[in-house]
Parts: C-alpha cells; structure tokens; sequence
C-alpha cells in the first residue's frame, strides 16, 4: 500500500508540471468557488485557484515527498512507529496541498494550522527531552503566526469577505499581520530560533518538511499577496529582517559542528534571501529560487543522512573526514548540492541565484541592506566550502574505522532523479520567465564571482582554524543567534517555573486539600456521626420494617389456606 501511494505521488507530481506548464503557456488560471452560507452579506466560501504556480508547486511537494517517502523505507527500517511516520508525513503533505490551492484567508487557516500541529509531531517523534523541548519551541511560534491569521480573519470581516486576493487597498495592520505569519512560518528574525532546534525530527523529515514545505509555506504566502503588501509600503522592513536573517544565519553556520544544523542554517540563510527578492516585487524570480532551492536542499538533507546512518548515528563534522573514499557517490552529490547552494557556474543554483543578486545592483536599496546581503553571499561559500573540507578531503578521522563500509542501495536510487532534477532544472525554469534587462558595469557584473573567491579562502582558514581558545562570550555570540536562543529560554523558563510553582502549592497542593480531601474527610465524618447519634432510631426502623415484612407475609399465607 505505502510503495503504491509513492507511486501515486510521484505520478501525480509529473502530471502537474506538465499541466503548469500547459497554463504557462497558455495563460491560464482556474477558479471555483463553494459558498457554504450567507450571512448578514458575509459569504462563508471555498475557493480553489489554480494556475501555473499553484500547479508547479504541487508538483514540487508531491515529487520531493515521494523520494523522501522511498528514501525513509530504508532509512526508518527497523522503526517501531514506522506506520505513524508514514502516516504523519502523508497528513503533512495534504496539508501542504490544501494550503496551496486555497487563497481564502479562512480555507488558508486550515492547511496553516495543519502544518504547524504536525509538525509537532514530526519533531517529537523520537520522544526524547531534546525533542520535546524542540517541538514545544516549534509549536509555540508556530502559534503567533496563527494568531496573526486569526487576526488577519477578524479585521476581513470589514470588507464583507475572506477574499484577499481579490482586493487592492491600503490596509497597513493587515499587511503587518500577513508579513508576521509568514516570518514566522519562515523562520525569519525574531523567529530564527525554532528551526535549528527542529532539526530533532528525523533526517527525511528535515529534507520534506524545513527544505521544500513547510518554510517555504511562509514564502508562499508573501509570493500569493506580494501586490497588496507592495501598495502598503512595507517592503523596506521586510528587506532589512530578511537580509539581517541571512546575515545571521550565514555567520552561525561557519562556527557550527552539528552537520543537520549547518544545513539548516543555510536554509534559513536562502529563506532571507527569497524574502529580500520579494520586497523589491520579483514574484516569479523568488518562486524560481524557491523550487531550485528546495531540490538541491532535499537532496543535500538525504546525503547527510546517509552519512548520519551510516557513521552510528554521529553528527559532528569534526568526528568526520575523508569520507569521499568511503562514499563516492554520496560525496559526488553532496559535492554537487554544495555548489548549487554557492551559486557556482552552470549549476541549477547559479541561474536563479546570480540573477537575483545583479537585480539587487541595479535596484534602489539602501546600502546597508546591499552590504548585509553581499557578506551573507561570501558566508554562504565560506560554510559550504568549510562544510567539504572537513568531511570529504581532511584527514582520516579514526571514527571512520567503525564505518559500514556499503552505501545504502535504496537511499542511493531514490536520490540518483533528484539528483538530476537538481543538476539540470535551473536553466529550465528560468528561461521560462520574463527575464528583466540587465545593464551593469564589468566590476559589478563580476563582483559577485569575486565575492564567491573571497568565501572560498574564507571558508578554507576556517577549515583549519581551531575555536577551543575562544572567549567564551565571542562563542555565545556567535551560537546563540545574536542571543535569540537566551532570550527564548529565559521567556519560557520563568513563566513555566511558575506555573509549576503553582501546580505544585495550588492545584496539587491547597486547593486538592481544601476541596478534595478535606471535603471527602467532612463528609465522611458527618455521615457517621449521622449515623451514631440516631442509632437507636435506625434499630426501631429496622425492627418495624422487620415486623411489617413478618405480618405481610403471615397475611399472605391466611389468604392462600382460606383459598384451599
């Protein structure tokens, strides 16, 4: 059943593409509608919309999940819930398509919510306290971006409808609330903290959910209203947060050791910079940056799980290298996902991230937001780079000798289409967008490149550099998300120290005794008090009922001899 559902998907993933590339060409979209009930003129209606995004973003999560789905048969082998895994995963990805087919704020709400509850159980999964305090985060932010839906709903009623898409006015609150839901789905500052942590959940987990679908849910939603948030004039914030999160996330991941976190980290980082392209009104380039991205992410996500499996579950890059003469294959698309990620030449990342970064040239930004953007670019080569040096070609760690020297078959096919979809997708999907004109001197046009060069020599001294002699507040600086993770800690720590302060003296404490024992106690004592100061009262009821039963039955026994 569960090899003809990753077929199911997989099958239905390509007829999509095929049918977003049919409404791209024809310039198609489709709308229906179900008003369920009328109300004072407020509809309570669905509303499916369909058009070549929509189609090819299905497309996305349905082929990324069928691989993952067939990557975790063997992954997951040996589970003792593997049923639920699956299961979860599947409600996940429903969740996913009803969210991208519904623009209706209040049919939105629904795959939203059920992102953000599944999520949970995704990330709790191996039932740990390391889980479960990373999926409380999780749910917790997760929660205010669904307030600010739930908002987003009340203030709707003004105009008689659910039907954003439908309006173009100037109405900042609800364009602040919009913007809030998504930084938080998509883990942008202040919200950054909840995806790392989240990298509890499973490995295929972290390669469907916080690569391609559920961070990028947030990104979605500001791609679907970009118009309306373009005429309330707050795009300026949004660059900034979203440029200061790339900023952030680039300079943690090159003092990271955790291999799952690193990644992670540059997820975040490419969330800032899909975020930045959207201020400045780009739809279809962010939305292509999206797809590509979520490809080489996935795939980079299953090869760290390999080598996570394979290496008895280790996650320190330090307790790694020279891996690529254990796992040729593996390294050779690690290697590969890498350089998508950089942007280098010719490879899918290049097209879409290249082009991004000479339309932030020519754009009227600030300078300050272009620099932040500039130095998270060369941090992004510099971990990637950092990442290949102390994995693949460092020395011969002497963990690698209880290696299992055999790579996985099945997890090595279910990544070899990804694989190539990843490689070769980029110049496709760009070439089907309206491309802008660029003009720009040889020095800018080349800057990029240069800035490439200059993460590379980067992230080579950091491959060397030892961090043990650190001052133990640069450390905490720099693995703390600017303080984030303190800051969080500290705002559940106390109230929830409180709260137990509470249960403990209050619920299990005065008020069990006063209204649960002591009443049971008065109760109990009153009733036998009752019952010994009219004792002689019961005994005569006793005796008199005693009598009464007596002369009935004598009664009965005269009437039946008179009747013989």
């Amino acid at each position: 059943m569960l090899i003809m559902n990753i077929f199911f998907f997989f099958f239905l993933g390509v007829c999509f593409m095929l049918f977003s590339l049919i409404f791209l060409y024809l310039k198609l979209s489709l709308l229906m509608e179900w008003v369920f009930m009328s109300f004072n003129s407020m509809n309570l209606e669905f509303i499916i919309y369909l058009d070549w995004v929509s189609f090819m973003f299905l497309s996305l999560v349905l082929m990324i999940s069928s691989f993952v789905m067939t990557y975790s048969l063997s992954y997951m082998h040996g589970d003792n819930n593997i049923e639920r895994f699956f299961l979860l995963v599947m409600m996940f990805v429903l969740s996913m398509l009803l969210l991208i087919i519904c623009p209706n704020i209040m049919g939105l709400l629904l795959g939203w919510d059920g992102l953000g509850l599944i999520s949970y159980c995704l990330v709790i999964y191996y039932q740990n306290s390391k889980s479960f305090n990373s999926g409380m985060i999780t749910v917790l932010l997760n929660r205010v971006g669904d307030v600010g839906i739930l908002m987003m709903i009340s203030l709707l009623v003004i105009l008689g409808s659910w039907n954003l898409m439908f309006y173009e006015m100037e109405f900042f609150y609800l364009s602040l609330l919009m913007m809030l839901s998504a930084f938080t789905k998509s883990a942008q500052l202040p919200f950054s903290t909840w995806l790392p942590l989240a990298m509890a959940a499973p490995t295929p987990v972290s390669s469907l959910v916080h690569s391609s679908t559920l961070v990028t849910a947030g990104v979605y939603l500001l791609m679907r209203y970009n118009y309306f948030l373009m005429n309330n004039n707050i795009m300026e914030l949004m660059l900034f947060i979203s440029s200061s999160t790339m900023l952030m996330s680039g300079l943690m991941a090159n003092f990271e050791f955790d291999l799952k976190k690193i990644i992670a980290l540059s997820t975040l980082s490419q969330l800032g910079l899909m975020m930045s392209i959207l201020s400045i009104g780009k739809v279809d380039l962010g939305f292509m940056h999206l797809v590509i991205h979520a490809l080489f992410k996935s795939l980079l996500f299953m090869c760290s799980g390999i080598l996570i499996h394979q290496m008895n579950n280790n996650q320190d890059i330090r307790f790694m290298g020279s891996l690529i003469s254990y796992y040729p294959f593996v390294s050779v698309v690690f290697f590969i996902s890498l350089l998508s990620l950089c942007g280098f030449p010719f490879f899918s990342g290049y097209y879409s991230k290249d082009l991004i970064m000479e339309i932030f040239l020519m754009s009227k930004m600030n300078l300050f937001s272009l620099l932040m953007l500039l130095v998270a670019t060369l941090f992004t080569v510099s971990y990637s780079v950092r990442l290949l040096i102390l994995v693949f070609f460092n020395y011969i760690n002497k963990s690698n000798y209880f290696i299992l020297l055999s790579e996985d078959l099945l997890m090595s096919l279910s990544m070899v289409l990804l694989y190539f979809y990843s490689l070769m997708v980029g110049h496709f999907l760009i070439s089907l967008i309206d491309e802008d004109l660029i003009i720009l001197k040889l020095v800018e046009k080349i800057l990029v490149l240069q800035i490439c060069f200059v993460g590379v020599l980067v992230g080579w001294i950091l491959s060397f550099k030892d961090f043990i002699n650190m001052s133990n507040c640069c450390k905490l600086y720099l693995s703390s998300m600017w303080g984030l993770n303190i800051l969080y800690n500290k705002i559940s720590y106390y109230p929830m120290k409180f709260s137990f302060l509470l249960y403990s003296v209050f619920d299990k404490g005065v008020l069990e005794y006063l209204f649960v024992y002591n009443m049971k106690k008065s109760f109990l004592k009153s009733f036998f008090s009752f019952l010994s100061l009219n004792y002689f009262m019961y005994l005569n009821l006793f005796t008199f009922v005693y009598v009464l039963i007596i002369l009935f039955l004598t009664m009965v026994s005269m009437s039946l001899n008179s009747l013989d």
